[in-house]
């Protein structure tokens, strides 16, 4: 099964277009296991146990695993997910940008070592960082487009003078992933949920990509405005929540409190479809 088809079977089981972000952090962690960085896996696994039938996707930051050395709990992670969630996507947020070679090895960690369905990419160097990662087929790639921190102004909110209509940055990279570097229908996009009039920008310029929406929950994202901007019928959108859902709780009831923020989420999210 493509990716895409996969999102679609996971949205139409668990009627959700609710992403559970993973990004472990050990200081965060209830009480009894607070700062212990062992238990990375075991803290994503309660909370991917308690939400697998509420999600459309899983999203696992790499940086929250590499940076304790926690690689192996990553891998141990994935796997859980494939045996006990087969029918929910993970995407992999790796946010890679690098070409030739090493892209290639990129492509290698994220689609053969760790198993991920997508990836999430920077595309700043150019269609030969992105190439690399369309050659493994079934699988998604995801775009960095309009991103939802104020710092993102600083390139994709500025004009392309070259470039027939002078369209910003962002807007550019849209078509692209729309048209010609989309070559596989493997291509998706990020975009803010704090910016809801792009992402309506964004859908008009790529009407059938899926995209992939951060922002939701402790960033301040409006749900329902996200929906009505970036959701069609024909053309998937992954609305992802991390911190709101994982540490929904600092007790021992971390997982049943998850399970509990995610269906409120998820509802939420449904209901504006409406």
């Amino acid at each position: 099964m493509i990716f895409l088809d996969k999102l679609r079977a996971a949205e139409r089981q668990n009627g959700s277009l609710l992403c559970v972000g993973l990004d472990p952090d050990p200081t965060k962690f209830p009480s009894r296991i607070r700062g212990d960085a062992s238990k990375i896996y075991d803290f994503c696994a309660r909370i991917v146990d308690a939400t697998a039938d509420l999600v459309i996707a899983f999203k696992p930051q790499i940086a929250y695993f590499s940076a304790h050395r926690a690689e192996d709990q990553l891998e141990k992670l994935m796997e859980h997910m494939r045996r006990h969630a087969p029918h929910v996507p993970t995407i992999l947020d790796a946010k890679r940008g690098d070409i030739g070679s090493t892209a290639e090895q990129y492509a290698s960690e994220a689609f053969e070592r760790y198993g991920a369905d997508a990836v999430t990419l920077s595309p700043f160097m150019g269609f030969d960082s992105v190439e690399p990662y369309l050659r493994r087929e079934g699988k998604g790639a995801f775009l960095l487009c309009r991103t939802s921190n104020p710092g993102g102004d600083d390139l994709q909110a500025q004009r392309l003078a070259g470039i027939e209509g002078q369209p910003f940055l962002y807007e550019h990279v849209a078509r692209l992933a729309q048209g010609p570097w989309n070559i596989g229908g493997q291509l998706g996009l990020v975009v803010g949920a704090t910016y809801p009039a792009e992402i309506e920008r964004v859908r008009a310029l790529a009407p059938t990509v899926p995209l992939l929406i951060p922002g939701v929950g402790a960033q301040g994202g409006d749900a329902s405005a996200t929906v009505r901007a970036g959701w069609r019928s024909d053309a998937p959108i992954i609305v992802n929540s991390s911190r709101a859902i994982c540490y929904a709780s600092p007790g021992d009831d971390f997982a049943d409190a998850a399970r509990t923020e995610a269906a409120r989420t998820r509802d939420l999210l449904e209901f504006a479809k409406q």
